[in-house]
């Protein structure tokens, strides 16, 4: 009988541990597809060259950076820095060899890996980067407060405290970088998801807008995220049409730019207030419900009447 072969040994340093590196291993986790230490790998936190020697991979600590060799430290001299001279911490070295294979693990159970790419890239500038430049005493603001509130400060707050037994001895921590492990895990799918909804709503807008009969009205049969692609795209909206949960149908005004509460088309002065037999009196459109006294927001009860609101108040 064929004996099992060994786990894979990942290992970075121990005792007080940081956000890079707690993040690069739920990153490692996700990319090889690993459930449990102990179970289908070796989490190995130490500092002895000859334990480390042994790993497979090792992140934050030894001295090397050879991602061939699956070796990514950035505390030696000669250390990798970004394009514009940001210095990499573990969590941007295992995230550049790493990152968009975990992002495709993911995306794999919603059928959306050919966003994995797109998803990395943004993940990456948006909050690697960030882990970085706090790793590496940098800051993208020109602030040096402590942001109580960011990742970086809940991950190293997992950390024991200087009295608590826990914090003593060769497992220091262990327990505790686990549980740290998986509030970033927890903070990576839910970026990503939301991500990849954001690109599958965009890919919606566009194909929605290509298709439908006139360029200035969006009719969307489901409710998305939709300004932005207008913004991003420079399509040339005025209204929008869209269910609601409630079973109408909503009809929204476009805005001129980002954050703004005008619009490029209120809907018409007549109409503003009104609801019910009113609303349907003024537009003759039966199923009409009602539209905001500031403009930019109606309701009818079908898709039709929402529809042919626009285009009434693109008329007037």
């Amino acid at each position: 009988m064929a004996r099992d072969l060994p786990l894979p040994v990942l290992a970075t340093h121990g005792g007080k541990f940081h956000c890079d590196e707690v993040f690069a291993y739920a990153v490692l986790r996700m990319a090889l597809g690993l459930a449990e230490p102990g179970r289908d790998h070796v989490l190995l936190r130490t500092r002895k060259p000859e334990l480390i020697d042994t790993a497979d991979i090792v992140w934050d600590v030894g001295f090397i950076f050879d991602a061939a060799a699956n070796r990514f430290d950035h505390h030696q001299r000669g250390a990798p820095q970004r394009a514009d001279a940001t210095p990499f911490s573990s969590a941007g070295l295992i995230w550049q060899a790493y990152g968009e294979r975990a992002v495709a693990a993911l995306l794999r159970e919603s059928g959306a890996e050919a966003f994995a790419a797109r998803i990395a890239s943004e993940i990456d500038e948006t909050v690697v980067r960030r882990i970085d430049e706090i790793d590496n005493g940098l800051s993208s603001n020109g602030s040096s407060e402590r942001d109580t509130l960011g990742m970086a400060t809940l991950i190293g707050e997992f950390n024991p405290t200087w009295d608590d037994p826990a914090g003593a001895g060769p497992t220091a921590g262990d327990v505790a970088f686990l549980e740290a492990a998986a509030l970033a895990s927890g903070i990576l799918r839910r970026r990503v998801d939301g991500l990849r909804a954001r690109l599958a709503a965009e890919a919606s807008v566009l194909a929605a807008h290509k298709a439908g009969d006139n360029p200035r009205i969006l009719v969307l049969d489901r409710g998305m995220p939709w300004k932005n692609v207008v913004f991003s795209h420079d399509l040339p909206v005025l209204l929008t049409v869209s269910p609601a949960s409630n079973g109408n149908w909503m009809l929204d005004t476009m805005p001129p730019e980002p954050g703004s509460f005008e619009q490029r088309l209120p809907l018409p002065e007549a109409w503003a207030g009104l609801q019910g037999e009113a609303l349907v009196a003024k537009t003759g459109i039966a199923d009409a419900v009602f539209v905001h006294l500031r403009r930019f927001v109606g309701a009818a009860k079908s898709r039709a009447g929402a529809v042919d609101m626009a285009r009434k108040a693109m008329e007037l």
